[in-house]
């Protein structure tokens, strides 16, 4: 039995769903920003915009040079992440997103789309 941090074969799947893909990149908030997770990442080749902690950061530097180097972190990545979650935001507001009260996935993307054009034209 596969672990939780199997690698996900790209290409077909054999039951239902379409192709199983990783992303190209990850940007999460400081809650992902531990050990196991960047490790996770890094062994599947995922870049990440993860910042770093204020205490891991201080724990990294009180080590000193047994401590590591800097995680990498790429700022204007990170800035559009917050681009994408006022996005989601605005979404919620609409009763019917929030609420999914259409059970079939493409009468909810139809519902998503016509709150996203409500809002594109109200902007």
């Amino acid at each position: 039995m596969p672990g939780r941090h199997a690698r996900a074969a790209s290409g077909p799947r054999l039951g239902r769903g379409g192709p199983r893909k990783k992303p190209d990149s990850l940007a999460a908030d400081k809650a992902y920003s531990n050990g196991p997770c960047r490790a996770s990442l890094r062994r599947r080749g995922i870049r990440h915009a993860l910042p770093e902690k204020t205490d891991s950061r201080a724990a990294r530097l009180r080590k000193g040079s047994r401590g590591g180097r800097l995680p990498g972190f790429d700022e204007e990545r990170y800035k559009k992440r917050n681009t994408v979650e006022r996005a989601i935001n605005k979404l919620k507001h609409v009763r019917a997103v929030a609420t999914r009260y259409d059970k079939g996935g493409y009468v909810y993307l139809v519902t998503v789309t016509a709150a996203a054009l409500v809002i594109w034209l109200r902007t």
